[in-house]
Formats: structure tokens, sequence, C-alpha cells
């Protein structure tokens, strides 16, 4: 039986919180999250993005002092601007990390933030069990290098977050993308960014 309500959540649009690690504010990173955005905000998404560059931290990732794992609340004790990023991570409906390839990696801005979600986890290592308020939210990676190396490789480790914390996953790789802003040229990227807006924001 469907409970009083339950379609009305259905109907709610989708809160979308977009990551990007990207240091330039106009390059292929945000061409992509453009792309997306179009196509999520015409299905009737809120979306908020976040750059990780422009984010006052205290630390650089996560200090594995382990105080989030004692608190009560879900989030990392260090009080920082990762703080309300981690928030809203939990609030959303669908998290995407856009990332230029860098060093075959995601961007050490990006990664940072990702270190620090360590704190929206609560594990009982002795009964060998965790909960997550990732879990059932959707995981968008966009991804874009300058050739045709790494991608992949890249790509896995958010592959593994979504599957290990119960999460959808999306991914739109991009490669061969150039210099900043060339990615306008490649044809087919900007339909992919859109549909996939479209899919996870419908």
């Amino acid at each position: 039986m469907v409970g009083p309500g339950h379609f009305d959540r259905l109907n709610m649009p989708k809160k979308i919180l977009i990551l990007s690690g990207s240091p330039l504010k106009k390059g292929n990173t945000a061409r992509l999250i453009d792309w997306f955005s179009e196509g999520a905000s015409s299905e009737g998404a809120k979306i908020e993005v976040v750059h990780a560059a422009s984010l006052k931290l205290k630390i650089r990732g996560c200090i594995s002092c382990r105080r989030c794992q004692k608190a009560d609340k879900y989030g990392c004790v260090v009080k920082d601007d990762a703080n309300p990023v981690l928030r809203k991570m939990a609030n959303a409906d669908v998290i995407v990390m856009a990332t230029p390839l860098y060093f075959f990696s995601a961007s050490a801005q990006l990664k940072q933030i990702v270190d620090r979600m360590f704190s929206l986890y609560k594990w009982d290592n002795q009964a060998a069990k965790m909960n997550t308020v990732l879990k059932g939210k959707t995981l968008v990676l966009m991804l874009s290098a300058y050739e045709n190396t790494g991608l992949q490789v890249a790509g896995e480790p958010f592959a593994l977050i979504a599957d290990y914390s119960g999460m959808k996953y999306e991914s739109l790789l991009v490669p061969n993308s150039g210099e900043s802003g060339q990615i306008e040229k490649i044809k087919g990227v900007r339909r992919k960014a859109i549909a996939l807006g479209k899919k996870v924001a419908g």
C-alpha cells in the first residue's frame, strides 16, 4: 500500500548539488556543468554549483581524527567551508562531481572534499556494519581530459564510492577535450551532457 504523500514526494523537483573541481570558471568543466544544468533545469530540478577551488579550508582533506565517528550527527567536526558542502550533499538527491583529469585522477581541489566525505558514514567495525546518509542518492561523474589516456582509471574510484554507498551511478567521460574551452568543438558532447542532466533530474 502506498502511504499518504508518496506521490507528492515522487513529483517533487530533484535537488542537485554540483561540485566543480576545476580552478577555472570558464574552462571545459564549466561548459559540461552548463550543459548538464540546462538539461536538469528543463526537468524542473533545483541546482546549486559549488566551486571547490573557492572554499576556505582549515585542513587539506581528511586528517583521520575519527571524531566524526563519535558524533551523533553526520558531518566533519572541523569547522570550515567543507561543512556546509557536506550538509548539502546529505540533503541532495543527486551529487555531481565535475572535474578535469589531472595526472590520471580528479583535481586536488575536488579530492580534498571527497576525502572529507568520510564524515558522512558511520562504521561499526565490530559488527561489520556501515550506515551512510548517501544511500539511495545518485552520484554523477563528469570528467574531461586533454587526450584519451587515464579516463577510465580516474572514473573507477567514483564508481566504487557509489557501489559501496548504495548510490546509483552515472558518468560522462570526455576524452580529447583539448585546452580550456575547446570541448565546445567536440561533436555530440553538449547533447550527451544535456541528456544526462535530463535523465538524473527526471
